[in-house]
């Protein structure tokens, strides 16, 4: 299956176009959240925090059984309001689910550029997607070639 190449201006559009609420704070999951995150913390012109979690694999299989801690997140549990919960993909919904679990003081919305959360970017997309801020081996070797 070939994958949908959206651009970072399609994902900025989609994000400018959402009618969102005032969050206190927006927190990206990383990976795969932090670009996401990280544009919509601009946009919205709020303060930006990362959940380091791991589920899948970079062939989006799951690692683990749940997802995985993979930094300390001791900061996170003081943060108390409205939090908007970013990541590229939700599928399951179980990192989603992990991360929410760790803001217990918190008012959380969850934003996905595609999949399950309360905010989706491309709700229509269903295949998977080369998504701009990922570096593909074969791309960076013919870089560096020339």
């Amino acid at each position: 299956m070939e994958k949908q190449r959206l651009s970072f201006a399609e994902i900025s559009k989609r994000m400018r176009e959402l009618d969102l609420p005032r969050f206190d704070i927006v927190i990206g999951i990383g990976r795969g959240g932090i670009v996401p995150a990280s544009m919509i913390a601009h946009q919205l012109s709020r303060d930006l925090k990362i959940i380091n979690l791991n589920y899948r694999d970079d062939q989006n299989y799951p690692r683990y059984d749940e997802p995985q801690i993979t930094r300390d997140v001791d900061e996170l549990t003081s943060i108390s309001g409205s939090v908007l919960l970013v990541d590229d993909v939700s599928v399951s919904g179980k990192t989603m689910l992990k991360a929410k679990s760790l803001l217990p003081n918190c008012e959380v919305a969850t934003l996905v550029c595609k999949g399950k959360a309360d905010f989706v970017l491309f709700p229509e997309v269903a295949s998977c997607v080369d998504w701009p801020w990922k570096i593909h081996a074969s791309s960076q070797a013919s870089k560096v070639s020339t």
